[in-house]
């Protein structure tokens, strides 16, 4: 929620690109899974980075954020290789 520039937020800039895997998740797509496990690394590095230089409250979002990506990116890893198609 921290804003890009001071005075100002583009929020919209950095949820927008979360909405490119919703239909193939939705759908279970098993690729989209996977593509989607390293998009989310974005949005951990980004939490990352704010947790250790905000302070504050911005500090504490950013480390709800880390948490959701992690949980994501395990989620996703986990669906991949449970929906993974055995050597025959």
């Amino acid at each position: 929620m921290a804003p890009f520039k001071p005075n100002g937020s583009f929020l919209i800039l950095k949820t927008l690109p979360l909405l490119l895997p919703l239909l193939g998740i939705l759908k279970g797509r098993r690729y989209t899974y996977q593509w989607a496990s390293m998009f989310i690394l974005l949005y951990f590095t980004e939490g990352v980075v704010r947790a250790w230089s905000d302070t504050g409250l911005s500090a504490k979002l950013a480390m709800i954020e880390v948490v959701f990506s992690i949980v994501f990116f395990m989620c996703t890893i986990y669906y991949a290789k449970l929906t993974r198609q055995l050597p025959q």
